[in-house]
């Protein structure tokens, strides 16, 4: 009763249901996990979500917003943005870095990531560097020869892109000699180290946090306490849910003197910055930005600080309207830390610390 009868019509090439799920729905997906973490059925809906995007991307090309422009720009120069790729070291023009062409082997290979061509996160690198370097560690960059990792092809569903990116880097990489890579992107690390040995891709990879809680723990550092600000500490969904680290990054924290002020939501229940999966790229309209929703979170605290571990979250909470605390990476804390007198002069080879399980 009250509804309408004779207004359907079908034919037998017709579904008889249009869809269950609105692509808008697939496309505003950060792929944070945070879903899978809270569902007591441990289904994994990212995993299905991220197939259903291959299914519109590689066989009806509806990506939408800029989504197609960025897989152009992939396959093009190498890099999301479009950049002309022999701009990737303009960032370290001054630091004098040693190139894994030229040196061939080395114990620390810096995957620098697309964060390259982001003035934002060149400050971060830079921080790294000066950090790398006042520990005397033995690393080197891969330069112009690095390319993107494929984080973002693969989550906006082009798998044959990824797939592209990460046979040539893993062909780039089987030409040297290194123990590990380190890099800034917890995206790129987690690319790196779980999703690259599906191509006989295996490495030994970590998060630049994991890696200064090593040197920090080594002694390698010499490392005065931070001065200032209250802090708090926004976890990566790429670091923390994905991969288990939720440590390492508080460890560097008390070694520069900070107490962290947790927000309600930390650690494993952590809410996503709203920078990952290509949300940014397809930026499907919501009744709330993501990145205003973490700040309400940090605002909570009082803090004046935020210390992140992951470029796309500097990138989304600085697009917070002000007043809102200062963010800053870990590595830019650690390298504002360093004392420069009576550095400790061995070179540093820290013990490793056990990888984090991933929830």
């Amino acid at each position: 009763p009250g509804k309408p009868v004779g207004e359907h019509s079908g034919n037998p090439h017709q579904p008889i249901v249009n869809g269950l799920v609105d692509a808008e729905t697939l496309w505003s997906c950060t792929t944070c996990r945070a879903c899978v973490e809270e569902c007591p059925m441990m289904i994994e809906h990212v995993d299905a979500i991220v197939d259903m995007r291959r299914h519109l991307t590689l066989e009806k090309g509806a990506t939408p917003n800029k989504g197609a422009e960025v897989l152009e720009n992939l396959i093009a120069t190498d890099n999301p943005g479009g950049f002309a790729p022999g701009g990737r070291m303009n960032w370290a023009a001054d630091l004098n870095l040693n190139l894994l062409s030229e040196k061939k082997s080395t114990d620390v290979l810096f995957w620098v990531g697309d964060g390259a061509f982001d003035m934002r996160n060149q400050r971060t690198l830079r921080a790294f560097v000066k950090v790398l370097k006042a520990a005397k560690v033995d690393f080197a960059v891969l330069g112009l020869e690095e390319r993107d990792s494929g984080d973002v092809a693969r989550r906006l569903g082009d798998e044959a892109t990824f797939q592209q990116l990460a046979k040539r880097n893993i062909q780039t990489l089987a030409k040297y000699s290194f123990n590990r890579i380190v890099t800034c992107d917890p995206h790129s690390f987690h690319v790196l180290k779980n999703e690259y040995g599906a191509f006989d891709g295996n490495y030994l990879v970590q998060h630049h946090s994991t890696y200064m809680a090593e040197i920090i723990q080594a002694g390698a550092l010499n490392l005065g306490q931070h001065k200032g600000n209250s802090v708090t500490y926004h976890d990566p969904c790429y670091l923390g849910r994905y991969n288990g680290e939720y440590e390492a990054p508080r460890e560097v924290l008390r070694a520069l003197g900070i107490e962290v002020k947790e927000m309600q939501r930390s650690g494993f229940r952590s809410r996503c910055c709203g920078g990952g999966g290509g949300a940014p790229i397809t930026d499907i309209p919501g009744k709330q930005r993501i990145p205003d929703m973490r700040m309400d979170d940090i605002r909570e605290t009082g803090a004046e600080l935020v210390a992140v571990g992951c470029p796309q979250c500097t990138a989304m909470l600085e697009g917070v309207v002000e007043p809102r605390p200062l963010i800053k990476d870990i590595a830019e804390l650690v390298a504002d830390a360093l004392l420069e007198d009576a550095a400790p002069s061995k070179p540093t080879t820290p013990a490793q610390r056990e990888p984090a399980e991933a929830h």
